[in-house]
């Protein structure tokens, strides 16, 4: 099951039931427009305990049609990258291990 931004913002609203959804809304919008616009203007964006985004440039290539065989040139690009943070991988992992345990 996935985690949509609508279902993240009435997570924290019930969680905070001083806040209003409007607020709240406001609030992660801003957080994930600031992450962008430090990946876009080349910055790195950590958030300790749980990881770190990036950006990786892709030189260009010469790639090929998995249908075809055929080569097909792949334009430079820059693609994001996100690294866990040590909390995160533990948590993770730890629940991986109960889970592998029943």
């Amino acid at each position: 099951m996935s985690l949509i931004k609508s279902k993240l913002i009435q997570n924290i609203t019930e969680a905070n039931p001083h806040l209003f959804v409007r607020d709240v809304e406001r609030i992660v919008n801003t957080i994930f427009n600031e992450i962008t616009q430090s990946l876009a203007d080349g910055k790195r964006v950590e958030l300790r305990g749980f990881g770190a985004f990036s950006v990786q440039h892709r030189k260009q290539r010469t790639g090929r049609n998995p249908r075809t065989g055929e080569a097909v040139n792949v334009e430079e690009k820059y693609i994001p990258r996100f690294k866990t943070g040590k909390e995160l991988r533990l948590k993770l992992n730890k629940q991986e291990n109960s889970s592998n345990e029943s």
